[in-house]
């Protein structure tokens, strides 16, 4: 089967660095379906009007090639020591290296193809195979049981953002930030005090450390 390439999404983390783990764990963060060529147009996306949500199939492109095939995997809410199995967990290490995430339609531009949304867990630049409507009756499962992750709790990080560092960012792009950074974007066996990360964010380098489940951002160059 060839798999080909429908959308490619726009965003402002081009890294795997700061990347939220999940969809819809940063809902503030705005991308952008664009369309390629043969499919922009108005056609394709007549009546995606009318739903909230969509589904977003996609390609692990940041992937790195050296990492060898495997069974298991550490998932980051197990403290990264845990393993489980490939099909247990949403690793991005996977036989065929595909990624399923449902996010918010935000608006739609029919004539230059593209899809504004909310939430996404995407890489600027990433390949998008396919595109459905989310429909709540077949797609929600309440109360459904969710494994190891019913079990432990992913705490969000207190970021503290000096007003003087952001001052030349917009509202919207603050709020994206201070979700990204709420969720730890550290590899979770990381847990230096002292360690000074930086965040590519719009163009620009968000430099932080982490002490006491406070995230403390030090400049943006």
């Amino acid at each position: 089967m060839e798999l080909k390439t429908v959308a490619v999404f726009r965003a402002p983390l081009p890294e795997k660095f700061g990347i939220p783990r999940q969809a819809g764990l940063a809902g503030s963060l705005r991308g952008t379906v664009v369309l390629e060529p043969p499919y922009r147009s108005p056609d394709a996306l007549r009546g995606l009007d009318g739903f909230d949500w969509l589904w977003l199939l996609w390609g692990f492109h940041l992937n790195r090639e050296d990492v060898p095939d495997g069974l298991t995997v550490r998932p980051p809410r197990l403290g990264g020591n845990e393993r489980v199995g490939v099909f247990a967990s949403r690793s991005p290490y996977r036989p065929n290296p595909l990624g399923l995430s449902s996010v918010r339609i935000e608006s739609i531009d029919l004539e230059k193809g593209e899809i504004h949304v909310l939430g996404a867990d995407l890489a600027d630049g990433t390949p998008i195979y396919d595109i459905k409507p989310y429909v709540e009756y077949a797609d929600s499962h309440p109360g459904a049981r969710s494994g190891f992750v019913d079990d432990h709790e992913w705490k969000p990080l207190e970021v503290r953002l000096p007003k003087s560092v952001f001052q030349d960012l917009s509202a919207d792009s603050v709020d994206g930030l201070l979700e990204i950074l709420s969720q730890d974007p550290r590899p979770s066996y990381q847990d230096d005090p002292e360690r000074i990360y930086g965040l590519l964010y719009e163009g620009r380098n968000v430099r932080f450390r982490v002490s006491d489940g406070v995230l403390t951002v030090l400049e943006i160059e």
